[in-house]
């Protein structure tokens, strides 16, 4: 039917066809399917998309027309693809087809379709009557929590990149609050709040980077700057922002000329927060002054096959620590994966995961944020083969409707033996509520009979998501009937050194069977 001489006749045929199916497929699966069929001749498939879109009389048919169109369509196309999406049920399917065609028209139209006018309607509003002025000052008044994917279309309906090059041109004032904008909507997208981070589904997002790079000077070194900029030097080295196609040497330069700021003298005393002197305002102060240190630390040799970093987000807008594997400078887990974070650094370093022996062993580099039993996880087997460190017997989900079969890895056995070591002794990233965590579950792989005696087991030891100065660890025991039941032991904060504290806590569990510490 795509190469069909008469679209007309063609187009009767996909009704007919689509309204015989028993059941009915979903748009999804349409895409699915038609997506990357080959086309003998794409006038001929650009006609009956054209037809079916214009004259379809079935749901299923428009959005067939749709799909094609996402693949042949042309700029005259948009006008009657912005006009299916007027109607709600076609509103997914439209705004799909706009992300090929024309990707503000699409972001604008999920965010009136989805997002609500209330809280946009003066950005929308200023979009349709074409304003900049308007699109810039409406913007920058947007509330600073936005979803992930809400960030992104704000930032493509709006056109971000555009606006930023107008940044020369604005007062000292209009364009500081410009670039803190630009800052925060990018952070936003590097979330993982979704499984994908929306980053990677911004085609813009080196541009932007690149903008708000140049436009970091005109920031006054407060601790939210800060605090921005150190976000912004962490993706760019290790986050899923790496993997945009950036071209020779234009990532490199971005992360030069924010380390440049940083590096200035009014950036470089300690940001303080501002006379706020809440817990989440103390965490930041010290994530910012820890990450500083990190970030500006000691270069590392670009030769470097493996590296892994540890990542913490900005406690303003918290999220799981992970320990980022890099390889060839490409973050491995939302390359490979990209259903959820990496692993933290008590699965993957404290545990001696990473290590490679001379038998096999299967690890576990990330799994999915709603368990491994429904949409997977990131596993490979790593084993020693002479002077080289071999990743292979990859396992992880196939993308719907594609096949992928992942590389085996090989590295050079000294420098990955070492990358490895420096990574499992790196505390510099550590708080310490998490430094207690980890001293406790070292100490309880040392004597591990602190456990056995009171037939129960270490699951893991970090720190509470939602208040990270207190200490978590998760015991393990069988109950009757064959179940197995946790324990939560939180040790808050006491002012105590995290060595004492550790030591106080093993003194206890040699003392009491901790089932009995909630009783």
């Amino acid at each position: 039917m795509l190469a069909a001489p008469d679209p007309v006749e063609a187009a009767e045929e996909v009704h007919r066809r689509l309204e015989a199916l028993d059941p009915p497929v979903r748009h999804r699966t349409l895409r699915l399917l038609i997506t990357g069929l080959p086309v003998a001749d794409g006038e001929r498939a650009l006609a009956l998309a054209r037809v079916l879109v214009r004259t379809g009389t079935s749901y299923l048919a428009v959005c067939t027309g749709l799909v094609l169109l996402t693949e042949l369509g042309r700029p005259q196309d948009v006008p009657y693809v912005r006009t299916l999406g007027r109607l709600r049920t076609l509103v997914r399917p439209v705004v799909h087809t706009l992300d090929a065609l024309d990707r503000p028209a699409g972001a604008l139209l999920e965010l009136r379709g989805h997002c609500g006018p209330v809280a946009f309607g003066a950005l929308l509003a200023a979009l349709d009557a074409g304003d900049r002025t308007a699109v810039r000052e409406r913007l920058v008044a947007l509330p600073e929590e936005l979803a992930p994917e809400v960030a992104r279309r704000v930032a493509e309906a709006s056109g971000l990149v555009g606006l930023l090059a107008e940044v020369p041109g604005l007062s000292a004032s209009e364009g500081a609050a410009l670039v803190a904008r630009a800052g925060r909507l990018l952070f936003l997208m590097t979330t993982l709040r979704d499984y994908r981070p929306e980053i990677l589904s911004y085609p813009d997002a080196p541009r932007a980077y690149e903008a708000f790079a140049r436009g970091a000077g005109l920031l006054p070194a407060t601790l939210d700057h800060h605090a921005l900029l150190l976000s912004a030097v962490q993706e760019l080295s290790t986050g899923p922002a790496v993997l945009h196609d950036w071209g020779p040497g234009r990532r490199e330069a971005a992360l030069s000329e924010l380390t440049a700021v940083l590096r200035r003298p009014e950036w470089c005393a300690p940001p303080v927060g501002e006379g706020d002197d809440g817990p989440v305002v103390r965490r930041r102060v010290a994530w910012a002054r820890r990450t500083r240190a990190q970030v500006l630390g000691a270069p590392r040799s670009p030769d470097t096959r493996l590296r892994i970093a540890v990542h913490e987000r900005d406690p303003g807008d918290p999220a799981a620590i992970e320990a980022r594997v890099l390889v060839d400078g490409r973050p491995l887990v939302p390359d490979y994966f990209g259903r959820g974070p990496a692993h933290s650094p008590e699965e993957l370093l404290f545990s001696g995961a990473l290590r490679a022996t001379d038998e096999p062993r299967e690890i576990r580099l990330a799994e999915a944020y709603c368990t491994q039993g429904c949409c997977g996880a990131l596993d490979v087997t790593v084993r020693r083969d002479a002077d080289q460190v071999v990743w292979s017997g990859w396992r992880c989900p196939v993308p719907p409707g594609g096949k992928r079969q992942l590389p085996e890895l090989r590295f050079d056995a000294a420098a990955y033996d070492a990358e490895v070591a420096r990574a499992e002794g790196d505390e510099s990233w550590m708080w310490p509520a998490r430094r207690a965590a980890r001293l406790i579950a070292d100490g309880l792989r040392v004597r591990p009979e602190l456990l056995t005696r009171w037939g129960v087991r270490l699951d893991w030891a970090g720190t509470d998501f939602h208040d990270p100065d207190v200490t978590l660890i998760s015991l393990l025991y069988d109950a009757e009937g064959g179940h197995v039941r946790q324990l939560l032991w939180h040790l808050p904060e006491d002012g105590a050194p995290p060595e004492d504290r550790a030591a106080a806590a093993l003194r206890r569990l040699g003392e009491e069977d901790p089932r009995t510490y909630g009783r």
